[in-house]
């Protein structure tokens, strides 16, 4: 994939048109995982319409996200936020090669602070 189809690429396999945004932060303010991100949900709708595309690739805030779409359920203009950390997340395994997780391989990521909707959630994404 190369570096200047990010942008296309994410907004394609999300679906999302970050342009309805407003900037309200609304999306932010309903984050469960807010003080653990380096960048938040509003922040990821501003940073993809911008391109800052490779930025997020390599930003820890890629997986801190629950994927619990608090985000998408408080946004006011349907911008999905959480789709798009996705489908960042997405290009960033792509990108990497590893997309798939075995079931075997679980026991051995687990630790006792990591919530279960994250290993399930995890599961699910890297099955795509």
């Amino acid at each position: 994939m190369e570096q200047n189809n990010f942008k296309e690429t994410v907004l394609r396999i999300s679906g999302v048109n970050p342009k309805k945004c407003m900037r309200c932060g609304k999306c932010s303010g309903a984050c469960p995982n807010y003080d653990e991100m380096e960048f938040h949900p509003h922040q990821f709708v501003s940073m993809v319409e911008n391109g800052e595309i490779e930025k997020l690739m390599t930003s820890p805030s890629v997986y801190k996200c629950l994927t619990c779409f608090a985000c998408v359920e408080r946004c006011p203009r349907q911008v999905e936020p959480a789709k798009l950390i996705e489908a960042v997340r997405l290009c960033v395994i792509r990108q990497a090669g590893q997309n798939h997780l075995k079931p075997d391989q679980i026991p051995e990521m687990l630790d006792e602070d990591l919530p279960q909707q994250a290993i399930v959630s995890a599961f699910r994404k890297f099955t795509k």
